[in-house]
């Protein structure tokens, strides 16, 4: 049986929001001699600030995490923007301090949380390689063994004799997972750095990490590419508001985090809505506002299913509180894997663009028509937003889920589950000569 080389229990990270000192040598005395006491501190102010997470002045962001992490294996750790994920790697790496319980961990821990960590601006690639392995914990003769091995995997031949503030992100972000990646570490925490390199240098670096968890070495890897926890990670964490919420097979924890954000069903409603819309919002005199997004078919009956021979109608109801001139309704489509799919909007069309330059107060309804034998197999998100440029730009994420089933003629390509998009093209097949063919080779 493997043995557990990271253990958490209880774990809770509280955090002071807005300034940490009262602005006096004796309010902050006052205020420290109060919490050794266990009494209550009598410098807080009251607020109104209230809600999840929320106590006063402090936030919490994370709460009575615990679990447990075997040798050799790739955790993945999944979550909105905010919800806890670097708060616990940072945690893990001795970073940061926990408020309350353990983090126990047994092996060489090596973290790539933030970009050029660690990296001096003014030296070269070459003297930050030498400089950063030695934070990591390399030797110099380790460093020197593998230094042509760590060049070569970041692709900056060219450039790692320049000074590093000459870099842009990307570069930074390959020198960096570089080192840390050929460190060996038998612990290695990898935030969403990822992100920011180029789809080659992102399929190199999951499959170096692939190559570091079949030697045996534990990973704990923070990503919101859903695709790379599924094919990395047998296992995810998923965590919301700083609590766990799921520990399970990644498959089953990358569900639930789909789902979060989701209304049941193929209609939302306006209350529902509110609750879930972000951007930026006018609480106070504001222009526009959702009431209803639904899913129809042909028929106009609201549905979450469909076959991609359908017709697949996306209706949006909104009130104009103000008049508005030139509003903006947007959709967007993603895949299972957060894989952007489509963007469409009122403005690519003459015809409706006309009638949306100006609208007075009152109820209207926008509707677009994602043509069938488009696309299928998979199952898809809407995010739909409302912009009045400039004002107020208002959207929901991921609010309504659906399904689409390849039927027809796009349900005969035999072994081709990846290829999502299958739309129906007019093609063209004409009688020609041998010599005419001749002379379109030449």
């Amino acid at each position: 049986m493997a043995e557990t080389v990271i253990k958490v229990e209880n774990l809770s990270k509280q955090y002071r929001l807005g300034v940490i000192g009262h602005g006096t040598l004796y309010k902050d005395l006052q205020s420290w001699w109060a919490r050794v006491r266990g009494r209550e501190d009598p410098n807080v102010r009251i607020t109104e600030q209230t809600g999840p997470g929320l106590d006063g002045e402090r936030f919490w962001a994370l709460q009575d995490i615990s679990f447990e992490v075997k040798q050799g294996e790739v955790l993945g750790i999944i979550g909105r923007n905010g919800a806890g994920k670097t708060t616990l790697l940072k945690i893990l790496s001795r970073v940061t301090t926990p408020t309350k319980g353990v983090a126990k961990i047994k092996g060489r821990v090596v973290s790539l949380l933030e970009i050029g960590t660690g990296f001096h601006p003014e030296l070269t690639g070459r003297e930050n390689v030498y400089l950063n392995g030695a934070i990591l914990g390399m030797t110099k003769a380790e460093i020197e063994r593998k230094f042509d091995e760590i060049v070569d995997f970041s692709g900056l031949e060219k450039f790692i004799d320049t000074p590093v503030k000459r870099y842009s992100s990307g570069m930074y972000v390959r020198l960096a997972f570089a080192v840390a990646a050929h460190l060996e570490p038998e612990i290695l925490l990898v935030d969403e750095v990822l992100a920011v390199g180029d789809v080659q240098f992102q399929k190199k670096c999951l499959g170096k990490m692939g190559e570091v968890a079949r030697g045996g070495r534990t990973i704990l890897f923070v990503s919101h590419n859903m695709g790379a926890i599924r094919n990395l990670c047998g296992r995810a964490l998923l965590i919301d508001k700083g609590g766990l919420v799921s520990d399970a097979v990644a498959e089953h924890t990358i569900a639930k985090y789909l789902d979060q954000n989701l209304i049941e069903g193929a209609v939302a409603s306006e209350a529902e809505i509110e609750e879930r819309m972000e951007g930026v919002v006018r609480r106070s005199n504001p222009f526009v506002r959702f009431q209803e997004i639904a899913l129809l078919d042909r028929a106009g009956q609201t549905r979450r299913l469909f076959n991609s021979d359908e017709d697949i109608i996306i209706s949006i109801t909104f009130e104009c509180l103000q008049a508005v001139q030139d509003l903006h309704v947007m959709v967007e489509v993603v895949d299972e894997n957060a894989v952007p799919i489509l963007m469409t909007r009122n403005v690519d069309d003459p015809n409706v663009t006309v009638g949306f330059q100006q609208l007075e107060p009152g109820v209207y309804k926008a509707s677009c028509v994602l043509t069938r034998n488009t696309f299928g197999g998979r199952h898809f998100f809407l995010t739909v937003h409302l912009v009045y440029p400039k004002t107020e730009h208002i959207y929901v994420n991921k609010i309504l889920e659906f399904e689409v089933k390849f039927q027809g003629y796009n349900n005969s390509y035999g072994g081709s589950e990846d290829i999502f998009i299958r739309p129906q093209l007019n093609w063209t097949i004409q009688a020609g000569s041998r010599r005419e063919l001749g002379s379109c080779v030449e």
